[in-house]
């Protein structure tokens, strides 16, 4: 009877001491990997980042995030898009990866499996396409966010483009995007990935005298109007999200342009 009852035993403290030794061998492995995440790289411009609300910041090479661990998903994605890195390569697509750097660790993409929903970059990776590492970047986990596809590939597809349009005529503008994570009603995969009810993207230009700022905020859902119909106030998606955008901005400018939804001097060709 002992011996029945043995080498189950010893079945299961072998197994779960594999799990113990694997997890304590992954946490050595991305300890420096986190470490390296949380600091700023030569090239991040910091100084354009939000607030975070969550605590975990981080910086990848060709651009900054702040994680929310609750979401399952960034809070917001910040980068420069300079007129020089907008080049077209045919880079075979990577798969998506877990970000390491993340220290609560990024969803898996399998919650995004057979849902219905896109994996939604946030920094697009046609925005990455002036080198290979920057483009693998944008396909960490960390990145990308559920997206209904005919939004993804409709409107929010067509304000991506734009964006590139500006970079290129105003020689490069700060970016920052995400999706506005206030209703956890709607949710998939098994780490309960949020399904935000709107996204939002906000561009500041600072070329030659020009210094301004627009806004965008779209319901999660294709639509057919044109791109001005969805400018709004930063002021307003901070109502929003709570975040603080600019908080590193002289007040006085921070708060006029924060409160403008003015798109008449940005070029709607």
């Amino acid at each position: 009877m002992k011996r029945k009852y043995t080498y189950p035993l010893l079945v299961i403290l072998f197994t779960v001491g594999y799990f113990a030794f694997e997890k304590y061998a992954h946490q050595k492995i991305d300890e420096p990997i986190v470490e390296a995440g949380a600091q700023e790289k030569e090239d991040t411009n910091t100084y354009f980042l939000p607030s975070s609300t969550t605590g975990q910041v981080i910086h990848h090479n060709y651009y900054s995030l702040s994680y929310s661990e609750s979401h399952e998903q960034a809070e917001w994605v910040g980068y420069e898009l300079k007129k020089s890195q907008l080049i077209n390569n045919d880079f075979k697509r990577p798969y998506f990866e877990v970000d390491p750097a993340v220290k609560t660790a990024s969803a898996h993409w399998r919650n995004y499996k057979n849902s219905g929903y896109d994996r939604g970059h946030l920094c697009p990776a046609g925005d990455r396409e002036f080198s290979k590492q920057a483009y693998d970047e944008t396909f960490l986990t960390s990145n990308i966010t559920p997206q209904n596809h005919a939004f993804n590939a409709g409107v929010w597809n067509r304000l991506e483009q734009k964006v590139r349009y500006w970079a290129k005529k105003y020689d490069g503008v700060f970016i920052v995007t995400g999706g506005v994570l206030n209703n956890k009603n709607t949710s998939i995969g098994t780490e309960n990935v949020t399904v935000p009810t709107s996204f939002y993207k906000i561009v500041y230009d600072r070329s030659g005298n020009n210094t301004r700022m627009i806004a965008f905020l779209m319901d999660h859902q294709e639509s057919s109007e044109p791109l001005y119909r969805f400018v709004t106030s930063v002021d307003h998606v901070e109502e929003l999200t709570g975040i603080d955008f600019f908080p590193k901005l002289e007040d006085v400018l921070e708060q006029k342009l924060e409160a403008s939804s003015e798109y008449k001097e940005w070029s709607f060709r």
